[in-house]
């Protein structure tokens, strides 16, 4: 896909080795698709249900030829339209996500508008990875998602920040 800011492939295979390499039955959202490197690793590692949700028209028919071509379309959507649409859309379907890929563009502050309307769809512990152009404080996130989010895991790579956060359910917190 030209024109959008891919996951360099040493980033990609750290978040994998991070997360796990098995994504068996798990719900996947990538907002920001791109290319869908991270939403289509996810489906090659097991996962049950993985949506790629892109704004711009050329990368939707570019992504939706790539799940043809891999034969993935009962398990991988491509959804036409912007991150917070399909947030919508999956709450009034009760979808619940264990993992969350967020790659937007830079420098737009896409993160503190759409961290609100990612909250309900979360599955308890789920983990939700952000890349930005500068690194991710613990109070940044502790706003998002009802203040049960963590820093797992940060790290970068050039230009490119990468974190694995999760949502501590509020039984996990109890016990912790």
């Amino acid at each position: 896909v030209t024109g959008v800011r891919p996951t360099p492939d040493r980033v990609r295979e750290t978040l994998f080795n991070w997360l796990g390499n098995d994504l068996s039955g798990m719900v996947c959202l990538d907002l920001y698709a791109g290319t869908g490197a991270l939403g289509l690793e996810a489906a090659s590692r097991g996962a049950s249900t993985v949506w790629l949700a892109d704004t711009e028209p050329r990368v939707q028919r570019e992504l939706q030829a790539i799940v043809e071509r891999l034969k993935a379309t009962d398990r991988v959507q491509v959804y036409r339209g912007d991150a917070r649409g399909l947030l919508a859309r999956l709450v009034m379907q009760g979808v619940q996500a264990d993992v969350v890929f967020i790659d937007p563009p830079f420098r737009q502050g896409v993160l503190d508008a759409v961290m609100p309307a990612l909250a309900p769809v979360l599955a308890p512990q789920a983990w939700i990875y952000v890349e930005t152009e500068a690194p991710l404080t613990a109070g940044q996130v502790a706003n998002w998602c009802s203040g049960q989010v963590e820093i797992i895991r940060q790290a970068s790579a050039g230009q490119v920040h990468y974190h694995l956060l999760r949502i501590q359910s509020e039984a996990t917190q109890e016990t912790t």
